[in-house]
């Protein structure tokens, strides 16, 4: 095969991935304004419509705009970054089981949001603004010390120790979350038992405002490392021949990955698999080309949440089931399948 054959090939393929990136965006599109027709108030698609273009009644904007509307985008914001989170923790460990849930980032950064609301009151627009940041530290005192406990000197990081060492620290955290919670009073207790089970709680424009910023500032750098991610794919030995400063670049990937976390876990809840599974889903349709597997992986995850929020608050209406809840009947049957195939 000639080099002009090999580029044809390659802009078939590309075009292709294209073309996935684009359907996975309709699907969004489409999800996105099926969400915003159901609830426990009907509202047909002639009335959002006319509510969106500023002709609805009083009422229906209400509904729309201060109720799903803030909802559903923090959904699909959630769902990227948490997506994109994994596709980074998978990319730099080399490990398909990598996942922020898994890991104990998310219990880390849950575990600081849980002594804040146990100490100052969550009804203020400072607290909500602060709450992405007292996560972030969370997060990556929790990385920090997984990242520690899986480093060897001989043979840098060893990818299974690193989810051994992240199941064993998340079950700790989770016990002490349990021993804060005893000292709570009722109502926090039953909103920190609400946020543990996955409940997308930030539902109002400030938790959105909250999230964006991090999302922006995150996303622009992680899609700015997509070759060097590429890179370490192909090895430590290899990627250092290749100029790659490993260590000074795992490093910063994973405090991206940590960081678009641990903000996404401050606004969201306890919302797990989601990086697990966006990244694979993405993986099958593009491969490992982070140029098109990140964006892919964010896509996949943002339909993933809205469309587990979507069923989870529709199905069983008045009654709510969490969207974390409705991502994991779907995520732990296929992590029990990853598991099954590494053995195999």
């Amino acid at each position: 095969m000639n080099l002009d054959s090999l580029f044809d090939v390659q802009r078939k393929r590309n075009r292709h991935r294209y073309l996935i990136i684009g359907i996975f965006f309709f699907l969004i599109v489409v999800t996105f304004f099926i969400s915003l027709n159901t609830g426990l108030t009907k509202l047909s698609p002639l009335e959002v419509l006319k509510t969106l273009v500023g002709s609805g009644t009083e009422q229906q904007s209400l509904i729309l705009f201060e109720f799903r509307l803030p909802r559903i985008v923090i959904a699909v914001l959630v769902g990227a970054g948490l997506a994109l989170s994994g596709c980074i923790l998978q990319g730099i460990s080399r490990n398909a089981l990598a996942d922020p849930g898994i890991l104990g980032i998310n219990s880390g950064a849950a575990l600081m949001v849980v002594v804040f609301i146990s100490f100052f009151p969550k009804t203020t627009d400072a607290p909500i603004l602060l709450m992405p940041f007292l996560a972030l530290i969370g997060g990556c005192a929790t990385a920090i010390v997984i990242y520690a406990l899986s480093y060897s000197k001989r043979e840098g990081l060893m990818p299974q120790r690193l989810i051994l060492n992240g199941i064993a620290v998340a079950a700790g955290i989770s016990a002490l979350i349990t021993i804060l919670t005893l000292r709570m009073d009722p109502f926090d207790y039953q909103f920190i038992a609400v946020w543990l089970a996955g409940k997308i709680w930030g539902t109002t424009w400030i938790h959105v405002l909250t999230l964006v910023p991090w999302v922006i500032v995150l996303f622009t750098f992680i899609f700015y490392k997509a070759r060097m991610l590429d890179g370490l794919n192909f090895g430590e030995k290899l990627a250092i021949g290749m100029g790659v400063k490993v260590e000074k670049e795992r490093f910063l990937l994973l405090g991206a990955s940590v960081a678009l976390a641990s903000a996404c876990v401050s606004v969201s809840g306890g919302i797990g698999f989601v990086g697990l599974v966006g990244p694979h889903l993405a993986r099958q349709f593009v491969g490992n080309d982070h140029r098109f597997l990140l964006p892919l992986s964010a896509l996949a995850g943002g339909l993933i949440l809205l469309v587990a929020d979507t069923i989870g608050r529709t199905i069983l209406a008045p009654s709510e089931i969490h969207a974390g809840i409705m991502v994991a009947i779907i995520g732990a049957p296929y992590f029990l399948y990853l598991l099954a195939r590494a053995k195999a």
